[in-house]
């Protein structure tokens, strides 16, 4: 059974930085990535990373978030710095499996205030 447990989420001021992690577990992975919906909006991609290494951002994320994963421990995560007030939401981590399958996360939120 594939679980996606995500973790790091929290309150944080303007201009701050977060660490998102997300423990993969009863799979292998080919994408792993996040994404956000904020109340009242779609569902939009924030970035996903593919075995290969190769990356691929939203733009209102580029130059501010990084993905990155630790295969040994099959978990990627999300260095989200110079937070602003829309990148409130809740932050989803998805997975996608060699047969294009995807699962999904329970979701953490993160909240940009002062």
């Amino acid at each position: 059974q594939v679980q996606l447990v995500e973790s790091g989420g929290g309150l944080v001021q303007p201009g701050g930085s977060l660490r998102l992690s997300c423990a993969a577990s009863g799979g292998i992975f080919n994408v792993m990535g996040w994404y956000r919906q904020a109340p009242g909006k779609q569902r939009e991609l924030v970035a996903n990373i593919a075995r290969g290494g190769s990356t691929i951002y939203g733009d209102s994320v580029k130059g501010r978030f990084t993905i990155s994963r630790d295969y040994s421990k099959n978990t990627v995560y999300l260095q989200m710095n110079s937070l602003k007030f829309e990148d409130t939401a809740v932050y989803y981590c998805s997975a996608e499996d060699w047969v294009r399958r995807d699962y999904w996360g329970q979701g953490t939120q993160v909240t940009v205030s002062s």
